[in-house]
């Protein structure tokens, strides 16, 4: 018994009918699918399946080849491998209280395997009743004493009358409670059989042609039931670059009627003067890469249509200076400037920095937060609104009603992410088709900007200061916090001063507040009783937030105690060390922003990280900050660890949901995509070319899945 057994192709073709492709439409709701119905159609609503297009692209998460079966004589520990046997025995097993363990023995002639499963005894029983007949097993070999043993595998009766599970390469389907692998495979061939005639190619001709994709209803039949791994990677390949096309359109339209839509302001950019001036408020050399962003800036600020900008930085690269040299161009000009950030504390910090730096200048700024008493409030408002104020720094308390903006120019987001899709698009709203300019400190990997900021220029700023060290990271174990505390001591008695940030032990502040407040007890009281120990946490009042910060800005605090509170925008140069309690329980990125509050100064500065855990991905998170201080290298790791939906938030960023595609693993096809449809629009940026009409249909039917954040 070699396990060869012939091969069957694909799902049997549907007889094209020019009248029944009019009659149906993908749209469909998924219950007029045969087999479907009424009930199971609210068990696939819990997989996001509405439609019969939602159907057809719920795309299998592996395949089997069930053409050659791995023999049970062949299979070798640690692999993963299909197998078939037929069942033997079944038994349940317990070595503990509370524990059951169901074994199955199957067998195909040439040897036997055990299959496991733990705390399901209903399965021996499941089990008993076929035995003798035949199934098929997935899973991971493991050596076990006298025999081979494969744990929890996934399995399903082998019916050599089912066309659709045996001789073929079978699809594998993610599933949900009350769905099995043979209904939704069933499901599957009979929406193709009914609706494969309306599955029409929306690609170009030409397009096809010249990147010799597979016709669209080929592609969708071969990514269900492939004829072969050769036709299967063909259709994968089709369906992830039409995805990425269908985005990168709606981005492509996005961007050129920004430049072809109504007129933005053509500021005047005299460069020599804005270099001396700038020179004049800057006590300091600018980077190589500052200088070339300023000049990208400035270049856009002098176009006849509105800058859209993303700034990148990472930590202490610098963008605030860039972003001064933005608003010197537009108060130059005789226009105003707002500059709206996500908390009062990073607020208050730009406000200071810019009134610093423009002073010299004679170059008003304001600021604009909640927690301003109502005559100040008031104050704002009528200084914004006769143009006495040049810059207003603020909150979103900036976009609520009753400020209004004289002749508002430019507007600059910092830490966008931390704002919703609607608040940025009511800043720009304060003036007319005012030029914008997005900033981060979190790091965006490449494919993620092309998807999510595909609409906007980028700039890098890839360069830190001269001078600027890299934080020394370090990973430590619970028993050597008394260590990690002595160290912390020597560096404070010789002048510097430290964070202790508090573990994240709940989404919830409050909870978040009491943990921070016992850690600075704790610390006060027995280990630091000689030292200065202050707190911070998100449950106090802005103005308690701001008095402790200059406290610690001032030297009067020695050791700061906060929650992720200091995550964004805190910059005190004298904070040389930043010790993270239970290290594991933050993301990666949040661990580089925290690190980012250290190493602003001229000492060496230091990241201590507290964490027992054993756990897999906790320590790639903590290897990987101890490895290196790229925030571009952090981000991509984050992104193949946690998915860009977690690590930005769908509702609030607009991360587009794909159905097939990953802008990791196929990022050479996004880039091709881009391309092509950034060459589709600039041809016909309305689509209305017959080669085209069909793509707008196909877009709207794609983009509920990938809304995409916009500024404008």
């Amino acid at each position: 018994m070699d396990g060869t057994v012939p091969a069957k192709t694909g799902a049997p073709r549907a007889a094209a009918s020019p009248a029944f492709a009019r009659q149906k439409s993908l749209d469909d709701e998924v219950r007029f699918v045969k087999g479907v119905g009424e009930a199971l159609a609210q068990v696939l609503a819990k997989l996001n399946i509405y439609t019969v297009f939602d159907l057809l692209m719920h795309l299998p998460r592996r395949y089997e080849d069930r053409t050659h079966f791995r023999t049970l004589s062949q299979v070798v520990p640690g692999e993963a491998v299909t197998v078939h046997g037929t069942i033997m025995a079944a038994d349940n097993v317990s070595p503990r209280p509370k524990m059951t363990i169901t074994k199955v023995i199957i067998d195909d002639g040439t040897g036997t395997l055990e299959l496991v499963w733990f705390n399901q005894p209903y399965l021996k029983d499941k089990f008993l009743k076929m035995r003798g007949q035949d199934i098929v097993a997935y899973g991971v070999v493991q050596n076990a004493p006298y025999h081979y043993q494969m744990q929890t595998p996934e399995w399903e009766p082998l019916t050599e009358s089912d066309p659709l599970a045996a001789h073929r390469i079978v699809p594998v389907y993610p599933l949900t409670e009350g769905l099995a692998q043979s209904r939704i495979r069933r499901i599957l061939y009979n929406a193709l059989q009914t609706y494969e005639p309306v599955l029409i190619d929306c690609l170009p001709p030409d397009l096809r042609r010249r990147l010799n994709l597979m016709p669209f209803a080929e592609a969708v039949r071969n990514a269900h039931f492939p004829e072969s791994m050769e036709h299967l990677e063909r259709a994968r390949r089709r369906l992830i670059f039409e995805e990425f096309y269908l985005l990168q359109l709606h981005i492509a339209q996005r961007k050129i009627a920004e430049t072809t839509g109504a007129p933005g302001i053509r500021f005047r950019i005299d460069k020599d003067v804005l270099w001396r001036k700038l020179h004049e408020i800057v006590p300091f050399d600018l980077t190589n890469a500052q200088r070339r962003v300023i000049e990208e800036i400035w270049n856009d600020m002098a176009r006849d249509y509105p800058m859209n900008r993303l700034l990148q930085g990472d930590v202490g690269s610098g963008k605030t200076i860039v972003a001064a040299a933005a608003i010197l161009a537009c108060v130059e000009n005789g226009y105003q400037a707002a500059v709206m950030v996500p908390t009062e504390i990073l607020a208050e910090q730009h406000f200071i920095v810019l009134s610093r730096l423009f002073r010299r200048l004679g170059i008003i700024v304001d600021l604009a937060v909640g927690s301003l008493t109502q005559r100040g409030k008031k104050s704002v408002r009528e200084r914004i609104a006769t143009g006495i104020t040049q810059v207003a720094v603020g909150t979103h308390a900036l976009i609520q009603e009753g400020i209004e903006f004289r002749k508002l120019g430019l507007v600059i987001i910092d830490e966008q992410h931390r704002f919703g899709v609607l608040q940025r698009a009511a800043l720009r709203e304060k003036g007319e088709n005012p030029d914008v300019l997005v900033m981060t400190a979190t790091p965006i990997p490449r494919t993620l900007t092309m998807t999510l900021y595909g609409d906007l220029d980028l700039s890098i700023i890839d360069e830190l200061p001269p001078g600027r060290r890299p934080v020394k990271t370090h990973r430590k174990r619970a028993h050597q916090r008394a260590q990690v505390y002595e160290a912390v001591r020597k560096l404070v008695q010789q002048g510097q001063q430290a964070y202790i940030v508090c573990p994240l032990i709940t989404e919830s502040e409050k909870m978040q507040a009491k943990a921070a407040e016992d850690l600075a007890k704790h610390l006060q009281e027995e280990v630091f009783p000689e030292l200065r120990v202050g707190l911070l946490h998100g449950q106090m009042k802005p103005m308690e937030k701001e008095e402790i910060m200059e406290r610690f800005r001032a030297g009067e605090i020695d050791i700061l105690v906060s929650t992720t509170v200091i995550e964004v925008g805190v910059d005190v140069p004298n904070a040389s060390v930043m010790v993270i309690e239970d290290a594991e329980r933050f993301g990666l990125a949040q661990l580089h922003q925290l690190r980012g509050r250290v190493g602003r100064g001229a000492h060496q500065s230091y990241c201590i990280l507290i964490s027992d855990s054993n756990g897999e991905d906790a320590n790639r998170r903590l290897d990987v900050l101890v490895r290196t201080n790229d925030g571009f290298v952090i981000a991509e790791e984050d992104l193949r660890l946690r998915g860009p939906g977690e690590i930005y938030g769908t509702r609030q960023s607009g991360v587009p949901s794909l159905r097939v595609a990953d802008i990791l693993r196929d990022a050479e096809l996004l880039e091709l995509a881009r391309q092509e449809a950034f060459n589709t629009v600039r041809a016909d940026p309305e689509l209305k070319q017959p080669q085209h009409r069909l793509l707008q249909s196909a877009m709207q039917r794609n983009m509920p899945r990938a809304v995409l954040a916009t500024v404008s």
